[in-house]
Parts: structure tokens; sequence; C-alpha cells
């Protein structure tokens, strides 16, 4: 049975490969081929993959990305299908699914909303329940930087608290929606926003993300 972070993943790759090295994507202004290799080093290389996390080795992270952006896009794009290598804890199913079925949904994400014409998406209930408990997981981490009270809730009425704080602006969205948000992808989540003007306008504005 496939997972859902190997079904994201899978997706991925083909939007990836149907988009063209040079498309656009919603990640930090990267281009297509830029965020393959993004994804091929983070499970790849993780001694420079640290560099999301720790400053000190952030040129590192840098000159290796920019080394693998340089191959062709084929082979990243066969990189990222393929899977780690077998030494590596993403190898692992259940690292996979905990570790990669969010970050493989917002990079599609980001692959196909940067495109003129995208559509929604529509996702399986299942899916749409495992993004929520991981969004339930990392709500806080991802909203750590927000400047006001952050709340995020889905339309069946759960709940949770991404930032604690006053005033609370509320979020509300499907889960996958609400992913996006929390992940910094404010201007491209389908969501509601309530709460006083100037506090939602922080948010919107906010650097949110893990």
């Amino acid at each position: 049975m496939s997972t859902h972070a190997k079904r994201e993943r899978l997706l991925l790759a083909d939007l990836l490969e149907a988009a063209g090295p040079d498309a656009p994507t919603l990640c930090d202004g990267w281009t297509a081929r830029e965020l393959a290799a993004h994804v091929v080093v983070r499970e790849r290389r993780p001694d420079a993959a640290a560099g999301v996390l720790i400053g000190p080795l952030r040129d590192r992270l840098e000159r290796v990305q920019a080394e693998f952006a340089a191959k062709p896009y084929e082979e990243l794009i066969q990189l990222i299908r393929t899977g780690p290598p077998r030494m590596s804890p993403f190898s692992i199913k259940q690292v996979d699914e905990g570790a990669n079925t969010v970050e493989f949904y917002v990079h599609t994400e980001d692959v196909r909303r940067a495109q003129a014409d995208w559509t929604p998406r529509e996702l399986d209930p299942v899916f749409t329940d495992a993004l929520w408990t991981r969004l339930e997981k990392m709500a806080r981490l991802a909203g750590r930087r927000c400047p006001v009270g952050l709340v995020v809730r889905r339309p069946n009425g759960q709940t949770a608290v991404a930032h604690r704080g006053a005033p609370v602006v509320t979020v509300t969205g499907e889960p996958g929606e609400l992913i996006l948000f929390l992940y910094g992808r404010q201007g491209a989540a389908h969501v509601e926003l309530d709460g006083d003007k100037e506090a939602v306008a922080r948010v919107l504005e906010a650097k949110l993300g893990i």
C-alpha cells in the first residue's frame, strides 16, 4: 500500500518534470530546478541539509545545493522519484511518512500554485485527516514568530493554537490550506481570517514556517 509521502513524492516529481527547470515556484523565489535540488540535498546530503537550521552551515548548504542544481534536470527528477539511498533514515517507511508527507505536499503545491492555469486539488478525507494530525504537532513551531495570537481551525470545528498572544487571529480552512498558511504561503492558501484588522495584516506579513 502506497504511503501518503510516497504518493506526494511521485506527484511532485511528475509536476516538476512537466513544469520544466525554469518554471516558477512559490518557494523562496526558486525555480523548479532549485526546488528539485533542495529536495535531493535534503534527502541525500544530511551534512549540508543541516544548514537549513544551523546558521554556520548555511554557506555549505547553498554551495552543495548549487552543485546539485547544476546537474541535468532529468537526473534531479529521477533522484526525487527513486527516493533516498538505503542507508538514509528517510528510507525507513515510518521516517519517510513522518518527515516527508507535509514536506512533499507543500512543495507539490509550490509547483502547482505558481502556474497561471492551476486549479484546486481535491484531497481525499484520509489524507486530509493525516495532514491535520501533522499540523497539530507542528503548529506551535511554525507559528512561533507570529507577532500576535494565532489559532488555526478546520471547518469541522477542530482547532490548534499556533501562537499564544493577544489579540488573536483565527485562520479557518481545510488542513492542507492551513499547512500552506503556516508554512509561510499565506498569500496562496485558501483560508478565511477573523480578527482585528491590524492583527490580520500582521499575520499575513509574518514570517511563518518551520
